[in-house]
């Protein structure tokens, strides 16, 4: 269509004679002259009411129940910096109409950064699908300008011997707001938009003091990969006219939902493990600053209303000081008033706890922080129906912007009271580290470099105080040698941090909680560790002190020390290389090499041979290469480049030895040398399934041992050729809906000489399908049991969830020549169990070759009902199905990521589960 055709429709739309003549010229000038008047006043509206920018006046789809919805948001009247763009004007829509994305954070908060002279943002780490992870610092210009100053002085308050020093009267408060570290709880991530504009443009006096008594650390999103999930299945499942009903497909989100990470990893417990670059950028955030009041934003199920902190005072953590709890106590107080503005009904002091330090409400309470969880009801969309009425997404997200602001203005008011807390929480925890019976920690494996690497590594991101061990230490029939030892303090301002990681503890003042009751990280990583006393103790045990680990390498033992030293290629030809199963990354180098071609053996006796470093004792599960056995691309020029590459990449040690012949044990070419076959790894997933247990082994066999795995869902098994795979994993879960046909494949499969890993319920899945014989104990039903007699009907919770086993952790004994026990070089192994399976103990005893102690608790809570369950009982069975074999594992051997301990249970079962004897298995 001709230009001026357009303009005379625009224009005189309306008018039955429209004419396209000579008049054209005038009819174009009109055009313009009322498109700037029109202009003009929109411009002039925006200017005397700037909320309109905010909030947009188009709004698709009726998520608000009020048109003034700017008012809707503040708790009073806010007038906004006209330069400075507005989420509306920026994104399209108005925050609560639609989900936002992460990549729409990112783009409006760099923005307010490029616009705002109040607010600048830093990138802090890259989530695994390389979204970025940011932290906005937001304050006074002049604060601004003085920031890097500011944020020295702020940590000299965690410094006993230069806090006094500090004049915290003058000092500005340091509050820092996290939102949504679950994807599919989005309130809070939303909120964090309409949060930094009212701080970077925000008028008027209050707003201007906030500023000038605080340094806000704002970080819009602790799990973007999880929030941009949600947000793309809400989206494309939202309706013009919204439906609250539960049953819409808005409100039903598949397995394995957007509550996690890339690896299906609860991110809200993983503050104290930093297995996920998430939390590892996080938390070397939070240690740059340590803040005085942190935040952490979530929602819960839809009939709820609001909850915050304080939580149950009876599950507080025994370590954090009353005045943590006190100035809790204080800040409610401002959420209080807030949410009572909009008539929002809340609790507190109910449900949720202040117990495990791998939550992001409650690691920071051990440092000086005063850590806040708000739970928000959730509309999981943009509306749904609940007992207390229609639940918008716009009131979630308003509830979660006012106790944002609750808690700026409250640690602003607060501001003197919160830097005290955090000077005097340090230098107490001197005096607290002064009467303690303990004086320090020792640690450390000889056996197994990365193992202590990845426990140094944990330890350093939390700023504990790690020395090298100067001098050799024996306690408790361990000795522990400089070199593969190091030695943690217990008088360091990290006092209480350190103390809640090493320490075990059984005596509790609940029966409930809300989390594990125990993460003692030597025996999560299995690591040797001793308490040393005053008597044993003395500062000359302090040798260097440890900053920022780095991975270890192994070595090459193939030439003379004189020809290593040099550095030169040794091109001499070996009888084989051996190396030992003991190290974490064996796993990896093990496919390392099998995905090169190489055929590998492993030893199932012990025996010496000689090497180029001397003779040498190996133990069982050792690997060997044989060069006679490969194909004949792979020469020995070839063979020797891969075994200099597992040593620096995977940090085991390598032996070249120059004969087959042994001088104690078998030789080298031994029938009791079992080939190995290359891992081909199916994990069953999808509805029912534990997708925690499944991201833990998702995450385990890519990340770490550069395995790929495939995650098959149930509800496509019926398409899966199971002749590519050799193993096949079951994780707890309920597996009812697998299908009839792949369920008879996956039987003959097993028959014909494959393995099926299982965990937990997945064990009584196959005993109920009559696969194996597992017999089981459960328990009395505890409130018909003799001891709630005289209870109440207030108990039953209670009593119930005492019943429970949440976490804890349990020692086991462990036959190191069962080829589920290669590796390990001590006869006991501490167990995490957070089930109440209790497998009896079979016929075979070769069949259970992990097996609880007799009194096997190390740390936690269990109730003495469980307790006299457990003695004697499974960890681990073997059954026999054809020639095929079924490993059971009771626990999780690779809870959250940091039991790094008894990940090689789970190693062995792949490599070495199909070369169990017959004899050893039940069926």
């Amino acid at each position: 269509m001709p230009f001026h055709f357009q303009v005379c429709y625009a224009v005189e739309a309306g008018r039955a004679n429209c004419q396209i003549n000579k008049q054209i010229t005038m009819h174009f000038r009109y055009f313009v002259l009322i498109s700037v008047f029109f202009i003009g006043l929109l411009i002039g509206s925006l200017i005397q009411n700037p909320a309109h920018a905010f909030v947009g006046e188009d709004l698709k789809g009726q998520v608000f129940d009020t048109d003034d919805k700017w008012s809707f948001y503040l708790p009073e009247p806010v007038s906004f910096r006209s330069d400075i763009t507005a989420p509306s004007e920026m994104l399209g829509f108005t925050p609560g109409e639609w989900h936002v994305r992460h990549d729409q954070i990112v783009a409006y908060m760099q923005r307010l950064a490029e616009e705002s002279d109040r607010v600048s943002i830093s990138e802090y780490g890259r989530t695994w699908q390389e979204r970025p992870l940011f932290l906005m610092t937001i304050s006074d210009p002049v604060n601004l300008a003085n920031i890097d100053s500011l944020r020295r002085n702020h940590l000299n308050l965690a410094d006993p011997s230069v806090s006094e020093e500090q004049n915290i009267e003058e000092m500005p408060v340091v509050t820092w707001l996290g939102y949504s570290v679950h994807g599919n709880e989005p309130s809070g991530t939303n909120a964090a938009l309409i949060t930094a504009y009212y701080l970077a443009a925000g008028e008027g006096d209050k707003i201007e003091e906030l500023l000038q008594e605080s340094v806000i650390l704002l970080d819009p999103a602790y799990n973007p990969d999880g929030i941009d999930r949600f947000a793309s299945w809400v989206n494309n499942n939202r309706s013009l006219t919204p439906s609250g009903n539960p049953d819409h497909r808005e409100h039903r989100e598949p397995w394995p939902n957007s509550r996690t990470n890339h690896y299906w990893f609860d991110l809200n417990r993983d503050w104290m493990p930093v297995q996920h670059p998430e939390s590892r950028g996080r938390i070397r955030a939070y240690q740059s600053w340590k803040p005085n009041v942190l935040t952490d934003h979530h929602e819960m199920g839809t009939q709820s209303t609001y909850f915050f902190q304080p939580g149950v005072p009876s599950r507080d953590n025994p370590l954090t000081p009353a005045r943590t709890f006190e100035l809790t106590g204080k800040l409610a107080e401002f959420h209080a008033d807030y949410l009572n503005k909009v008539s929002q009904l809340y609790w507190t002091e109910e449900v949720f706890d202040d117990f495990y330090p791998g939550k992001g409400s409650t690691y920071p309470d051990l440092q000086g922080t005063i850590g806040i969880l708000f739970e928000q009801a959730s509309s999981r969309g943009h509306l749904q129906e609940s007992q207390h009425g229609e639940l918008s997404f716009p009131e979630t997200v308003r509830n979660q912007f006012l106790t944002s602001l609750s808690t700026l203005y409250g640690a602003k008011n607060l501001r003197v009271e919160l830097l005290d807390h955090l000077r005097e929480f340090h230098r107490s925890a001197l005096e607290q580290a002064a009467e303690y019976p303990v004086r320090a920690w020792v640690f450390g494996d000889p056996h197994d470099r990365a193992r202590n690497y990845h426990l140094l590594d944990l330890l350093d991101h939390h700023k504990i105080e790690i020395y090298e061990l100067a001098g050799a230490v024996e306690m408790n029939g361990q000795r522990f040698e400089p070199g593969s030892a190091w030695i943690v303090p217990a008088g360091q301002p990290q006092y209480r941090l350190a103390r809640t990681f090493f320490e075990t503890r059984t005596e509790f003042a609940d029966s409930i909680f809300y989390d594990v009751s125990t993460w003692t990280l030597p025996l999560a990583f299995d690591i040797p560790s001793a308490e040393l006393d005053q008597d044993n103790f003395a500062t000359g045990l302090l040798g260097e002190r440890l900053s920022e680990p780095d991975f270890p390498e192994g070595r090459l033992f193939d030439a003379p020390e004189h020809d290593r030293a040099s550095g030169g290629d040794h091109n001499d030809k070996h009888y084989a290389y051996l190396f030992e199963w003991n190290e974490y990354y064996a796993p990896r180098a093990a496919y390392r090499l099998m995905d090169a071609g190489l055929r590998l053996k492993a030893g199932t006796r012990t025996f010496d041979t000689e090497t180029v470093d001397g003779i040498r004792e190996f133990d069982y599960g050792t690997i060997l290469v044989s060069p006679a056995i490969q194909d004949e691309e792979l020469d020995y020029r070839k063979i020797r480049s891969l075994m200099k590459k597992v040593t620096k990449e995977d940090g085991v040690d390598v032996y070249g030895v120059r004969t087959g012949l042994t001088p104690r044990g078998i030789d080298l070419g031994s029938p009791s040398f079992e080939s190995l076959e290359k891992p081909a790894v199916l994990v069953i997933t999808g509805r029912g399934v534990n997708r925690y247990e499944a991201g833990e082994i998702w995450h385990l066999l890519d990340q770490r041992y550069r395995m790929p795995v495939s995650m098959a869902d149930m509800r496509y098994l019926n398409s899966v050729d199971l002749s590519g795979y050799n193993t096949v994993v079951m994780v707890h879960g309920n597996y009812s809906g697998m299908p009839e046909t792949f369920k008879s494949d996956l039987k003959r499969w097993i028959e014909d000489g494959n393995l099926l890993i299982a965990q937990k319920n997945a064990i009584r899945w196959i005993s109920r399908e009559g696969w194996l014989e597992v017999a089981t104990d459960s328990l009395e039903n505890p409130q018909l049991s003799a001891a709630a007699a005289d209870l109440q009907y207030k108990d039953i919770s209670a009593l119930r969830g005492s019943e429970v086993i949440g976490g804890v952790i349990l020692q086991a004994g462990i036959d190191r020549s069962h080829p589920l026990g290669y590796g390990f070089k001590r006869n006991t192994l501490p167990v995490f169990r957070n089930s109440t399976l209790f497998p009896e103990m079979p016929e075979n005893r070769f069949a259970t070759p992990v097996r609880y102690s007799e009194n096997p608790l190390l740390s936690g809570y269990v109730s003495q009902t469980n307790q006299k369950m457990l003695p004697k009982r499974p960890v681990v069975l073997v059954g026999r199905m054809g020639s095929g074999r079924v490993i059971m594992n009771t626990d999780n051997p690779n809870f959250r990521g940091f039991w790094y301990g008894t990940n090689r249970l789970f190693a062995n079962s792949i490599y070495f589960g199909r070369t169990i004897s017959r004899h050893a298995t039940i069926d």
